[in-house]
């Protein structure tokens, strides 16, 4: 092993997510150490991969000498050949069609996690994502999500505004402090006078009363925002002819990155957010620099893309950091896909984020180093990476929990140095190789 350098819809139906009781002590209680003004900047968005990310298409280790031979038709060519990586140093790059990732890691705005996995063993899709969303060590042993608990940690409820996209609010998010929650597509038509009827209604109601209003002020965001994502894709809309299929797809992951930056950069808007991207489950015909994956991690580019660029001079105050519930063999199987794996690799972003090289240890593809003979070696735990970002980019101090990551068992060491606004290690950047 080597030590590298490292229709829109407001989902808020009238009972909000309530605290179920479950606590785990693994951050202070103390946030936000330096001036609640810089605090009030950071921005935090985590991206859930659903299915099993390959991480070995994700960012092929293409210098590794065991990595062609594995993945047969799979594999993403060397860098400078036809559908070849993207480089990023020597031995790793980035799937081709990951173009604007690659520009920002050329900025030092992406880093990779490449050897990155949660505590659970089993490569089960729903045990594996609970595992990942509620930073536990047990399959369902909380029901709560590591990024409520640490909404807790940074300071009272509503002093951190948070929200989810998509059609369901991820266990992530879900706890004691409530957030609000978008999904894309069309606006439902509903007769304009339902939300005065529904306010009156419910106005002396201690619980359906604050959701509602809640959600009406979601809804009211949701517009601003969407308008402001269509005016900066009206352009080149309106000349352009009908576009294929995977480009009217890539066009709405770019809008719905550019919608989520507005809701971010509005008055009171929010500073924590989560997103889930699903079908990620490539157990055939996966494809190499073209294929099912790689229209997937186009999607992916593209939603980053309107992410950064719809943030503005708020990217620099934010961290982006995506992952999934596990990886996949390390072989190619006999239909040309992959099975369910261990180890994957994890993608950080963002204009807050430090430069350097690769987060935590390669562990090789040699046989010997292999996970159970067919995956690739976990050596980072992910709770450990999620911990570091909380605490270099938002400020969440160390505590009595601090020993235990996101957990109260089996201690994840906080991965050190990963945001520029709070860390205080110093990581020499990698070049890409030339």
């Amino acid at each position: 092993m080597t030590r590298m350098p490292s229709s829109l819809t407001r989902r808020a139906a009238l009972t909000g997510a309530a605290g179920l009781g479950f606590t785990v002590e693994f951050l202070g209680t103390r946030a936000f150490a330096d001036s609640d003004k810089a605090s009030a900047k950071r921005r935090l968005v985590a991206v859930i991969c659903r299915g099993g990310l390959d991480g070995l298409s994700l960012s092929p280790p293409v210098g590794d000498p065991d990595y062609a031979a594995l993945r047969g038709p799979i594999a993403i060519p060397r860098f400078g050949e036809a559908g070849g990586a993207l480089p990023l140093d020597r031995t790793f790059g980035l799937h081709p069609a990951l173009v604007q990732v690659r520009a920002l890691a050329m900025k030092g705005q992406a880093r990779i996690a490449p050897a990155i996995a949660t505590p659970d063993r089993e490569r089960s899709h729903f045990e594996a994502q609970d595992v990942l969303e509620s930073g536990a060590n047990v399959v369902y042993s909380a029901s709560s999500g590591w990024l409520n608990r640490a909404l807790e940690a940074m300071g009272p409820p509503g002093k951190v505004k948070a929200m989810s996209v998509g059609p369901t609010a991820p266990l992530i998010l879900r706890g004691r402090i409530e957030a609000a929650s978008w999904s894309p597509g069309g606006e439902a038509q509903t007769d304009h006078r339902l939300p005065a009827i529904l306010h009156d209604l419910y106005a002396n109601d201690p619980l359906l009363g604050p959701a509602l209003a809640s959600g009406l002020t979601t809804q009211a965001m949701a517009k601003v925002a969407t308008a402001d994502a269509n005016m900066a894709a009206s352009g080149a809309s309106m000349s352009d002819p009908a576009p294929a299929p995977l480009a009217q797809g890539l066009a709405q992951a770019r809008k719905v990155g550019a919608t989520l930056a507005g809701f971010i950069t509005q008055p009171d808007g929010a500073q924590v957010a989560a997103v889930s991207i699903d079908n990620f489950d490539t157990h055939a015909n996966q494809g190499a620099a073209e294929g099912q994956l790689a229209n997937r991690l186009a999607y992916v580019d593209a939603f980053l893309d309107g992410l950064a660029s719809g943030l503005g001079p708020t990217w620099r105050d934010t961290v982006v950091v995506m992952a999934t519930e596990f990886g996949r063999t390390a072989r190619v199987n006999g239909t040309k896909g992959t099975d369910h794996g261990t180890a994957s690799t994890a993608l950080l972003l963002g204009g807050a984020l430090r430069p350097g090289g690769i987060v935590g240890d390669w562990p090789t593809l040699r046989q010997a180093s292999l996970f159970e003979n067919r995956d690739t070696a976990p050596t980072l735990d992910m709770r450990g990476l999620f911990k570091g970002v909380l605490r270099d980019h938002m400020g969440v101090d160390r505590g009595p929990g601090d020993r235990a990551g996101l957990s109260n068992a089996s201690p994840a060491r906080a991965e050190d140095g990963l945001a520029a606004l709070v860390g205080t290690r110093s990581i020499p950047v990698r070049r890409p190789a030339s």
